[in-house]
């Protein structure tokens, strides 16, 4: 159920971007700073409230869920999420594997933003800015989940 679920988000997140566009509705060109982050968790809970799904408590789950197809977002330093529609050097609409080297990495994004239905979408042509992993919170929050913990030799 899970996997339709996914596959019938996904195909939802890359149509709505092209409908809008043919609907007449312009794109706005903006820069945005902030976390690289896993959907999925950050606005369903499963894994612990929005501070522990983010940074390093977080990144082992961020790419899974990001290879598996759940689509990434941007969390803005204002609270806002972007959903990523393109990333800069992908030809089509973003999967989560084109993400994989910059998921839970804060970073400051020029895009086309696009919005329907109350939700945001960006389409990032340049990444000005790349600072890493900077929220280290798994001292606070443990690892999420707790089996991401690396384990000692």
């Amino acid at each position: 159920m899970l996997k339709k679920f996914v596959l019938g988000a996904a195909l939802a997140f890359a149509a709505a971007v092209p409908a809008t566009a043919s609907q007449g509705t312009q794109g706005e060109h903006v820069q945005i700073t902030g976390e690289i982050i896993d959907t999925w968790c950050y606005f369903s809970g499963v894994m612990g409230g929005p501070d522990a799904v983010r940074g390093t408590a977080h990144h082992t789950c961020a790419l899974w869920c990001a290879a598996g197809g759940i689509p990434v977002g941007i969390l803005a330093d204002d609270g806002t999420v972007y959903m990523v529609l393109k990333w800069k050097d992908t030809k089509n609409v973003a999967d989560g594997t084109s993400l994989l080297s910059v998921q839970t990495h804060r970073v400051t994004a020029d895009g086309m933003l696009y919005e329907r239905d109350g939700i945001k979408y960006i389409m990032v042509d340049d990444v000005v800015n790349d600072e890493g992993i900077v929220l280290t919170n798994h001292e606070d929050f443990g690892f999420v989940p707790p089996f991401a913990q690396p384990k000692n030799k």
